[in-house]
């Protein structure tokens, strides 16, 4: 039985960590600043909250507040640093905000640590993100192993949504990313993700800590906000879908992620919390498999029985990424994590619950207007 704090322990992910934490006899507290962009503009009647509560005790406070982390830290031995704000394309203009929120609030949490001489934390697992390989690993016939760089506005209005890399001649193979590949993020979401894992790696073994770094994927299933606009490309399809509104498909509709249902995500994040032989390692937490937007579009209208108008435009935002694609070696390896729930059988359970939920209008044409002013969306 461990007693554990949970940063950012009322979202998505931590709700239902929490709650299989909780099921195994842990101690569980939850700090949170219930978000309404998360939470709705009442959050005390969210069911993330909710569903936290049961689980454990909640403090509602920020992650940047030094006395209300130290009051979470009190006699914890193990923290799960969830705790961020999310979304790659408004991070490229709410810049001060993501770096306060996922830098300072880490820089906070390792500096009470650093400095309690009555610390009782053993470990600490971070929240990184896959966001921080940028465009990922390529394979080049003439170079080998590549890494490539932003795409370019000028290429991507033109339609070569591809990447390039100099002295490709005969174009390049999307491969997994491996957790050594190169470390390039293209958007400050991104940025700030790779400072969270690196302070967090680097501070923690000085100070008698066993740091865990796990690069999520992109994680969908019950529970998903369904009125965040800049996050979960599934639960903003699922309200135009029961809406009856068309959907708008970005670039050609064939760039891809690798989708990740939320059980393998949890079951992956309360192993490495738990399991010493997670100490000091990094992992990729992912399906392993890549999944098109298009054929994300066709899932969801199969399991929602119903069909909508579907265009893809072309349009881009500046800062996407393409493709990405996690290799599973290292936690396959290290733990013996395989995911258990396909793609198809996620979203099927996911229009499930999403069936069962009020419909609201999730702002996502006002999200796509804001991102027309800054310039973001072409």
């Amino acid at each position: 039985m461990k007693r554990i704090l949970i940063t950012g322990g009322a979202g998505f992910i931590g709700s239902n960590l929490a709650t299989v934490l909780a099921s195994g006899g842990h101690v569980i507290t939850i700090l949170d600043n219930l978000l309404p962009q998360i939470h709705g503009s009442d959050p005390e009647s969210s069911e993330l909250l909710r569903v936290a509560r049961k689980a454990g005790t909640v403090i509602v406070g920020d992650i940047t507040d030094r006395d209300v982390v130290a009051q979470a830290l009190d006699g914890q031995e193990v923290v799960i640093h969830l705790a961020a704000e999310t979304g790659t394309g408004q991070s490229m203009y709410e810049i001060e905000r993501y770096n306060n929120v996922n830098i300072g609030g880490t820089a906070i949490l390792l500096d009470l640590l650093a400095n309690d001489s009555r610390r009782t934390v053993e470990k600490i697992v971070v929240a990184s993100s896959r966001s921080i390989y940028g465009e990922g690993r390529y394979l080049s016939k003439e170079l080998g192993y590549v890494y490539p760089g932003r795409r370019t506005e000028e290429n991507l209005l033109v339609g070569q949504f591809n990447p390039t890399y100099p002295g490709d001649i005969s174009g390049l193979e999307l491969v997994p990313t491996t957790e050594d590949s190169k470390i390039h993020p293209s958007s400050v979401y991104g940025i700030t993700k790779h400072t969270q894992e690196a302070l967090v790696t680097t501070v923690a073994p000085t100070i008698g800590i066993a740091p865990v770094a796990l690069r999520y994927q992109n994680v969908f299933g019950p529970g998903q906000s369904l009125t965040n606009p800049y996050t979960g490309i599934l639960s903003i399809f699922s309200t135009l879908i029961r809406q009856g509104k068309g959907i708008n498909i970005f670039e050609d509709g064939l760039e891809s992620r690798d989708f990740v249902f939320i059980e393998d995500v949890v079951r992956a994040t309360a192993q490495a919390a738990l399991d010493a032989r997670a100490d000091g390692q990094i992992f990729n937490v992912g399906s392993g498999m890549g999944t098109t937007v298009s054929t994300v579009v066709e899932e969801l209208q199969r399991a929602y029985g119903r069909e909508v108008p579907v265009e893809v435009t072309g349009n881009f935002r500046l800062g996407d990424i393409r493709h990405n694609v996690a290799d599973l070696s290292r936690i396959r390896d290290a733990l013996g994590f395989e995911p258990q729930v396909s793609f198809r059988e996620g979203v099927e359970r996911f229009a499930a619950w999403v069936e069962g939920q009020e419909l609201v209008d999730g702002g996502y044409e006002a999200s796509l207007e804001e991102m027309r002013q800054k310039k973001l969306l072409k």
